[in-house]
């Protein structure tokens, strides 16, 4: 956002978009309503493959709030690509309106103890 500390324009609009911001990052996410954005979003994009492998999510949660860290279990964390978890992470923002505030994505391999 764009404000003049000179003049003082949108100082008013800055403070909304700092709680807006502050709610966002203390959201929290049913499991259930990512695995279905999940499932929407693979179907758009097939998950990436390397030599005859294929990318398997089988679903995601969310683990933790401020900043909102979301947790993906699949099968081979070496075939999550960068861009394929940016493609998540967008559609993730877009569908809960998570502007402004920072994601954390962990990638876990299925059986994988942490």
């Amino acid at each position: 956002m764009f404000i003049s500390a000179k003049t003082g324009q949108r100082i008013d609009k800055l403070f909304e978009c700092i709680v807006k911001s502050s709610e966002n990052a203390s959201l929290r996410i049913r499991t259930g309503m990512l695995n279905e954005l999940l499932a929407q979003a693979t179907a758009r994009v097939q998950p990436p493959s390397d030599k005859g492998k294929r990318l398997k999510i089988f679903y995601m949660t969310q683990a933790s709030v401020k900043p909102p860290t979301f947790v993906f279990f699949c099968n081979d964390a070496e075939l999550f690509h960068f861009s394929y978890q940016r493609y998540l992470e967008n559609r993730i923002r877009e569908a809960f309106g998570l502007e402004g505030t920072p994601v954390r994505i962990i990638i876990r391999e299925r059986g994988e103890k942490q």
